[in-house]
C-alpha cells in the first residue's frame, strides 16, 4: 500500500516503522515547543498526507509519552481524513500536558505514531425499532446495577 506525503521542511525526516513488525509509524515534531503544566499546544509535523484510498490517518500516543513526558494527545487520539491533504493541510499533533512540570519538545523528537485503518462510509436506514427488548446495560452486557 502507498500513501502520498509532502515534507514542508526538508530537515524533518519521513514517518517510519521502528520495527519490521510496527502496526504504526512514528512521526516527530517540526519545531521546538514548550507546553506548560495543564495546557494544549499544537505541534507542527512539517507534514501533509493523504491516506489510501478507502482509508484515514489514525494518530495516537506513543507509548512512552505519558510515562516520559506527562504529554497524551488531547482527544486520546487524532483522526485525520483522506481528503484533509490540501497545499496547506499540515498536521498538527496537539499535545496536552497533564504532569505538574513545563514540557520542552525538540525539533525531530517522535511526539505521536500514525497507523492507516480502513473505513466505510455508512447509509443510515432509519426504522421505528431495532431491537423487541432492551438488554438495560450501561456499555456492557451485564446490566447496570442500581
Amino acid at each position: 500500500m502507498q500513501a502520498k506525503i509532502i515534507k514542508l521542511d526538508p530537515e524533518i525526516d519521513l514517518p517510519h516503522y521502528a520495527t519490521a513488525e510496527s502496526a504504526g509509524f512514528d512521526i516527530a515534531a517540526a519545531e521546538n515547543a514548550v507546553i506548560q503544566p495543564g495546557k494544549l499546544v499544537l505541534v507542527k509535523t512539517g507534514l501533509i498526507i493523504q491516506a489510501p484510498m478507502g482509508h484515514f490517518l489514525l494518530l495516537a500516543s506513543r507509548g512512552s509519552l505519558p510515562i516520559k513526558k506527562g504529554l497524551m494527545i488531547a482527544n486520546g487520539i487524532g483522526v485525520i481524513d483522506r481528503d484533509f491533504a490540501g497545499p496547506t493541510d499540515e498536521i498538527m499533533v496537539e499535545l496536552f500536558n497533564f504532569s505538574p512540570n513545563q514540557v520542552e519538545i525538540k525539533k525531530g523528537e517522535r511526539i505521536a505514531q500514525g497507523l492507516f485503518l480502513p473505513v466505510d462510509q455508512i447509509q443510515w436506514v432509519p426504522v421505528e425499532k431495532i431491537e423487541e427488548q432492551s438488554r438495560g446495560g450501561f456499555g456492557h452486557s451485564g446490566g447496570y446495577q442500581k
